[in-house]
């Protein structure tokens, strides 16, 4: 009876091995996310507003008070009235001149010197089996992306994946791929 159970056991792990030897971990791609709307002249409107706690609507709102400084920096009455106009919105919402301070540091960068505010990349991979994705794992969500980035399994280029955001104040977090899932598919 125990020469059965034991030839029974072995019998089941070499079946599952061969049914796990057809699936196979391929890397996910990820390109893009970081373009900013048109509207917001190059500011990374979502991440400022994630870090900040709000929206990026509220956050719109607040900066349509600011008058930009057009060669240098604002003088230091400008910039106490810009502050006066940030704050002025953002101050019920609970963020102080010191966090608007942060995240507005942390995110500031000059493009047109090739700068880029901080980012780190994603990481993931897909589980495929017989030319099918079976599970999407993101191993490292990343942070910076201001846009959902483009993501494509290699080897299957012709599967469409969408990426999902996660914004918070966590300044390192900020951003960040929280999913990946097959994009539905279009009937014929």
């Amino acid at each position: 009876m125990k020469v059965l159970a034991h030839l029974t056991l072995l019998s089941l792990a070499l079946w599952g091995a061969a049914a796990m030897a057809h699936a196979e971990e391929l890397p996910l791609t990820f390109g893009g996310g970081h373009e900013t709307d048109p509207r917001d002249h190059g500011r990374p409107v979502a991440l400022v507003a994630g870090g900040l706690g709000v929206t990026p609507e509220v956050f719109r709102e607040a900066f349509s008070g600011v008058t930009p400084s057009r060669n240098g920096p604002p003088s230091g009455a400008q910039a106490r009235k810009n502050k006066e106009a940030l704050l002025k919105v953002l101050g019920p919402h609970g963020i102080t001149n010191e966090r608007l301070d942060e995240v507005s540091d942390y995110y500031r960068y000059r493009r047109e010197r090739g700068e880029m505010w901080p980012t780190k990349p994603a990481k993931g991979h897909a589980i495929v089996e017989n030319g099918q994705i079976k599970q999407i794992v993101i191993t490292e969500g990343g942070s910076g992306y201001s846009t959902p980035p483009t993501v494509t399994v290699t080897g299957l280029k012709s599967t469409k994946l969408t990426a999902e955001l996660s914004f918070g104040k966590d300044l390192k977090k900020n951003g960040a791929i929280s999913a990946v899932k097959a994009a539905p598919a279009t009937g014929s």
